[in-house]
């Protein structure tokens, strides 16, 4: 592979007895790995487990295979994977994922929280927000609202409100040159520099949104000091933080430079680049009493007739309540998490969980519904076999080898569910999105 002078030349200097190997690994081909998902039901075994992790594996997967289109497995790189594992947040925080798309660690961080607290999933760029909620949708996750904003203008609508942020910093890339060589020519000599000074920016905005007593994972994807431990440094210089030490395991390594703070090559790490720094802010944490937050009042904008259509739907078809906020945005019904403080006048690109639209008195679910619910959780559900999935995601109806009533079922292949859809007589109609269906 063909690297800057000036990349080699650096990295010479830094890693010195390791700087062969170093430089021989980007010879090798790119490690691929992904997660299993443990929001799904239909759970299955995958050989080659990542050491130390709960739901990493080495590997590759279709983007046509069942697993991937139910949800059930996520592709992300191996080291990428370390930065969730070290936020790992507990069920009920409160979450931001500030740089998010196209959404591995939102996902991961997904897994942790089991569909309870609240996650926000910020991506600045529009189109990749849009990536970002549709890998959202897939995991089935009930929880989470996409937003496509600035960090300055979330920190206005989220003061001190965070028990964790993750950020994973725009960076150099140099990580991901054997992944994507295509990022070498971006790279010079200043470029770190530059992207350090935006990072501190982006930081600062980030932890006025952090809670006392919270915690802060940083990252790059890069193995520049000037992204990594300088900035780190300067965190702990300017702000009321504290490192909070990580282990190292399975190839990671301590940075010579601040210990406490973890470095991944691919000479010693099986997978790519990756840096990870975790603190603590040191501000007393504020006790919010659980008798004054449940005497605020669930808000609702659901008219009478709208209520009444989603009760119907819900004797009929669900087997669990669904705990949350109800909001209607026109014809849409969305189930917002609780504690959400006034969110108009941000760009939001997924609102909570899409249950559904409203339409001449009745009530039909969306495809993200039946994502999001497990079989166990309908009263109704048809089970696909391999031929019938494939006709399915193609766009085609599927005629029915039992006679079933007419109405919606939930789409389930091999455990696990792919929307709804509507049996009319001996055929279940095609509900799949138009926009994610393809030929196997």
């Amino acid at each position: 592979m063909s690297l800057p002078q000036a990349f080699i030349e650096k990295y010479k200097k830094l890693l010195k007895e390791d700087y062969h190997d170093f430089l021989a690994s980007f010879d090798q081909p790119p490690v691929a790995g992904f997660r299993s998902n443990p929001l799904k039901e239909g759970q299955m075994s995958f050989e080659h487990p990542i050491a130390d992790t709960n739901w990493g594996y080495y590997g590759k997967v279709s983007g046509k295979s069942i697993e991937h289109v139910t949800g059930l497995v996520y592709s992300q790189e191996p080291a990428a994977q370390m930065v969730g594992q070290v936020a790992h947040p507990k069920p009920g925080m409160k979450v931001l994922d500030l740089a998010a798309a196209p959404g591995g660690k939102t996902t991961h961080l997904l897994s942790y929280l089991n569909n309870t607290g609240l996650l926000v999933s910020n991506e600045i760029n529009a189109k990749r927000s849009h990536v970002l909620a549709e890998n959202v949708e897939r995991f089935g996750a009930r929880n989470v609202i996409v937003t496509n904003e600035s960090t300055e203008r979330l920190a206005k609508v989220f003061p001190s409100f965070f028990d964790l942020i993750v950020f994973d910093g725009p960076c150099s890339g140099e990580g991901m040159f054997r992944k994507d060589p295509k990022a070498i020519p971006y790279w010079h000599e200043d470029y770190p520099k530059e992207l350090a000074s935006l990072q501190k920016t982006i930081l600062s905005d980030a932890l006025a949104m952090l809670a006392p007593g919270g915690q802060l994972v940083y990252s790059t994807c890069t193995w520049s000091p000037e992204e990594n431990e300088e900035v780190a440094t300067w965190l702990l210089e300017h702000k009321e933080l504290a490192l909070v030490p990580i282990q190292a395991s399975h190839g990671m390594t301590n940075s010579h430079l601040l210990p406490g703070t973890v470095r991944m090559y691919p000479h010693l790490f099986k997978g790519e680049g990756q840096f990870i720094a975790k603190f603590k802010d040191l501000r007393e944490p504020v006790k919010t009493s659980k008798i004054s937050l449940k005497k605020v009042p669930k808000k609702t904008s659901l008219t009478k007739e709208q209520d009444n259509l989603w009760q119907a739907f819900c004797q009929k078809h669900l087997a669990v309540t669904l705990q949350g906020q109800y909001q209607t945005f026109g014809d849409h019904l969305y189930l917002l998490p609780e504690g959400l403080p006034n969110l108009s006048g941000l760009r939001i690109t997924r609102n909570g969980l899409h249950l559904g639209t409203f339409k001449k008195k009745r009530f039909e679910p969306s495809f993200a519904l039946g994502m999001a619910l497990k079989p166990s959780e309908v009263i109704q559900y048809i089970e696909m076999d391999i031929e019938q999935f494939e006709r399915y995601v193609a766009g085609h109806q599927i005629p029915l080898k039992t006679t079933y009533p007419n109405g919606w079922y939930q789409v389930v292949i091999k455990g696990n569910g792919l929307g709804f859809a509507k049996v009319v007589g001996d055929q279940l109609k095609n509900a799949y999105p138009k926009g994610l269906r393809f030929y196997s």
